[in-house]
């Protein structure tokens, strides 16, 4: 592997993503400002004009400052890589504390200080989407003080979680040979299997309160919709999500016997309890259909594909020097290539997404068809039109800027979808 075709490879890479990044987001803009001056006639008499152009001046803001987001990390990547920034880091650390402290030492100090750095170069684009963009549009609930707490605890559990597993597999890197990606995978699979478990009792309550569901008509509801679905969990909780946002949302989490219904307290004060119910039928039929455990098969698949690659290009000088770094000649490589695969795999792996977004549409449609056997499709439908007015979620989006990023189908599409749904007329 020649240096030069690595950097050629990545370049071209970058550029293409960059390109189509920047087509995708200026046809989103201009469709949603081309529209905003008239309801859609599927959604006449049941969204006000008001809210249709509240959504699109919301659209439009996040695509602005998504333009400015998108520009800057390129720059950064750029800077990591072919201009050296990532190399000039490894030799400062490593001078300093190689001898003194040993290669894992240095190697974790080395993926710490890559993550700090790369976090405070973010911030500044949190605080204006936190405080100017969700701040403007009535949805941020945060202070200062609450947001820089988030990010210390936020940087307290990632130290105590990430820190035992990269040691783990940069350990595993440099002592168990050239298959040491399968069992740094297997490594990573058993991790994360862990964290399902321990997220919902341990550390989701470190950032938000959860009590029980209290209103005891609406737990019986639930609690018989469960039992008709055949599924089981521990607890069903309501969330403070008005703490930090007004957006408005339900899930699961957990594994096995961990499972728990999580209601954010800002979807129950806005749905009645047949749209709870709808709501919570359309996640039910995720499980029903496997959903969750397709895309955990897939993630785990991926992710040894990738093990299995970046055990290839870690051996590869060329690998190294063709995205600006030098190899260390007398201290592991691991935590580099570690760091450099991270940052180089994105922009190839962008062409792949509207695939995986087409997956996601589809499950949704068949979470949607279930929750309509289950539940009232009348009130699935309400629910959703609720939903997206509540998020300020944009009724005319580009059709092709769907195909590749949208994970859930437009309100027009979802909604023609339900076979019992009629849409509400808005008072």
């Amino acid at each position: 592997m020649q240096p030069f075709d690595v950097t050629v490879a990545f370049a071209l890479a970058l550029l293409a993503s960059l390109a189509v990044k920047f087509w995708l987001a200026t046809r989103q803009m201009r469709h949603v400002a081309l529209h905003r001056g008239r309801v859609p006639a599927a959604f006449e008499g049941t969204v006000t004009l008001q809210a249709h152009q509240r959504a699109a001046d919301y659209t439009l803001a996040k695509g602005r400052l998504g333009l400015l987001s998108m520009a800057f990390a390129a720059a950064v990547l750029l800077g990591w890589t072919l201009l050296g920034g990532l190399d000039a880091l490894n030799t400062v650390l490593r001078d300093a504390l190689l001898e003194r402290w040993g290669p894992l030492p240095y190697q974790l100090a080395l993926l710490a200080a890559f993550t700090v750095i790369g976090a405070l170069l973010e911030l500044p684009f949190e605080w204006v989407s936190t405080f100017r963009v969700e701040q403007r549009f009535g949805f941020n609930r945060m202070t200062p003080r609450l947001f820089f707490a988030d990010m210390g605890k936020s940087a307290a559990v990632g130290a105590a979680i990430g820190l035992p597993i990269a040691a783990l597999i940069l350990w595993i890197m440099g002592a168990t040979g050239s298959l040491w990606w399968l069992w740094a995978w297997g490594a990573w699979v058993a991790f994360n299997l862990v964290l399902l478990v321990i997220y919902p009792t341990i550390i989701a309550p470190m950032f938000n309160k959860f009590e029980p569901l209290a209103d005891d008509a609406l737990k019986t509801r639930v609690s018989a919709l469960m039992q008709r679905c055949g599924f089981a969990a521990k607890g069903l909780f309501v969330m403070d999500g008005s703490k930090r946002s007004a957006h408005a949302n339900a899930y699961f989490t957990g594994l096995g016997a961990a499972k728990r219904v999580v209601f954010f307290d800002t979807l129950l004060s806005r749905l009645t309890p047949g749209e709870v119910e709808a709501v919570l039928a359309h996640e039910l039929g995720h499980f029903r259909h496997k959903h969750v455990l397709q895309r955990m098969v897939t993630i785990f698949a991926l992710s040894l594909a990738g093990l299995a690659l970046l055990g290839w290009l870690s051996q590869q000088s060329g690998f190294y020097m063709g995205l600006g770094v030098a190899p260390n000649l007398a201290a592991p490589n691991d935590a580099l290539a570690l760091l450099l695969f991270m940052m180089v795999l994105p922009p190839f792996m962008f062409f792949v997404s509207p695939l995986m977004a087409q997956v996601s549409r589809k499950h949704e449609f068949q979470a949607d068809a279930y929750a309509c056997e289950q539940a009232d499709g009348r009130d699935l439908a309400r629910a959703l039109l609720k939903l997206h007015e509540d998020n300020a979620a944009t009724l005319t989006p580009d059709p092709l800027y769907v195909r590749f990023y949208y994970s859930h189908p437009p309100a027009a599409e979802r909604l023609a979808a339900l076979p019992s749904a009629t849409l509400p007329v808005t008072s």
